[in-house]
């Protein structure tokens, strides 16, 4: 809507005014209170079929019995019906919704909630026999304040027309193919139409790997490739997400698991398999060595056990060291890095954007971790460990200090 047909709705007083497939919806001032009305199409008055089937939907629409549906009471002119009273409540299409407060789909929870909604509506009408066939944004409203779906009128009614492409009109899009083409329908036909909305509130998000899978199979052209029901599709949804989270737990509870060990085995302290010998008496010694005996003669060095014995402390040396070197130096480093994202303003952000660069984060950790173990000569297990340590720790000492 243009800046002069805006001014002319409001000088007709109607606000939040969008295009239903069966008519006009907008709110209105009625004895002092403002009300949602449906103008009801003009171009669809001639057709007995279509005036039939609102006829029916009247009165079926008293017994649909849901906090998702919207209900109205008819208005007539004669014999017709002219106009819909709609419930009292501040309703809004969500294409309204998403055109001036386009960071709704952000919000922690909101396309969730929104797919929930969706299909337990669905899924009621379904049981009632009754199809809501158009799911376009423009279609499907939401109360104003804590953004519940709802639902106004169900395109099954209006099944009898000859041409669904021009009752459904720029809308058609959001329609099941055999629905435009007069084939069978069935519950698989909403399935593609949620599929469809899915999509757009995505146009404005990041699309989880479980959503991609679940709306790629819902949309699909073919009735018996999508899911049979609105309540399949979100199963995936919620079994991919936990798995997701299981192998998310797993690999940090593996790491945890590691990491004790490597402690336990740091702090162990290492057992030598020792050999008791009976010392010989000490003037034995003496008087052989006064004699010139050499422990040569009998195939033993006195410096053999020193020197080996040397040797194995020089590598336990060199290995502390090493270890010593590189706790510094990737210490400087995570707290460099981990300082990126551990900040007021950085984490203020959206989190769509503080999960990406979390994810760059961690790997770069682990470029790191593997670059200057191998410069220490440490065992990629061995400075795994260390790495988790010194990880987990500035970690909890950069939220500890956020809070």
């Amino acid at each position: 809507m243009n800046y002069e047909e805006l001014l002319a709705a409001r000088n007709q007083g109607k606000t939040n005014a969008t295009r239903l497939p069966i008519g006009e919806y907008y709110r209105a001032q009625i004895d002092g209170k403002y009300r949602g009305l449906v103008d009801v199409r003009e171009d669809m008055m001639q057709n007995i079929v279509f005036t039939k089937a609102l006829e029916t939907e009247c009165e079926q629409n008293k017994r649909l019995l849901n906090p998702h549906q919207l209900h109205f009471e008819p208005v007539e002119e004669g014999n017709d019906i002219r106009q819909l009273r709609v419930e009292l409540g501040t309703f809004l299409s969500l294409k309204q919704l998403l055109e001036e407060q386009p960071s709704v789909v952000a919000e922690m929870g909101f396309i969730d909630h929104t797919l929930e909604g969706l299909v337990k509506m669905t899924s009621y009408l379904h049981e009632q026999g009754v199809r809501h066939i158009c799911y376009s944004p423009g279609n499907v409203l939401v109360r104003k304040g804590d953004n519940q779906v709802m639902l106004f009128s169900h395109g099954s009614f209006y099944l009898g027309l000859s041409d669904q492409k021009e009752f459904y009109g720029e809308d058609a899009q959001y329609v099941a193919p055999e629905v435009l083409e007069h084939g069978t329908i069935d519950d698989r036909c909403d399935v593609y139409g949620i599929g469809k909305l899915m999509e757009v509130l995505f146009e404005r998000a990041e699309m989880p790997l479980e959503y991609k899978l679940a709306i790629k199979k819902a949309v699909s052209e073919k009735p018996e490739d999508r899911f049979d029901t609105p309540e399949d599709m979100l199963q995936m949804v919620h079994s991919r997400r936990n798995t997701k989270k299981s192998v998310i737990s797993f690999v940090i509870a593996a790491g945890i698991a590691l990491l004790c060990i490597g402690l336990y085995f740091e702090t162990f302290p290492e057992s030598h398999p020792v050999e008791f010998v009976k010392p010989a008496a000490q003037n034995d010694d003496d008087d052989m060595l006064d004699k010139g005996f050499s422990p040569d003669e009998i195939g033993v060095g006195l410096t053999d056990s020193l020197d080996t014995m040397s040797v194995k402390e020089q590598a336990r040396d060199y290995q502390a060291k090493a270890e010593q070197i590189f706790r510094k130096r990737y210490e400087e480093e995570a707290e460099r890095i981990l300082s990126k994202i551990y900040n007021k303003d950085y984490m203020s952000k959206s989190e769509k954007k503080f999960m990406a660069e979390n994810q760059e984060t961690l790997k770069e950790l682990m470029e790191l971790q593997q670059k200057m173990g191998e410069e220490a000569s440490l065992t990629p297990e061995h400075a795994q460990v260390i790495a988790s340590e010194i990880i987990e720790r500035i970690s909890n000492e950069k939220k500890k200090s956020l809070k």
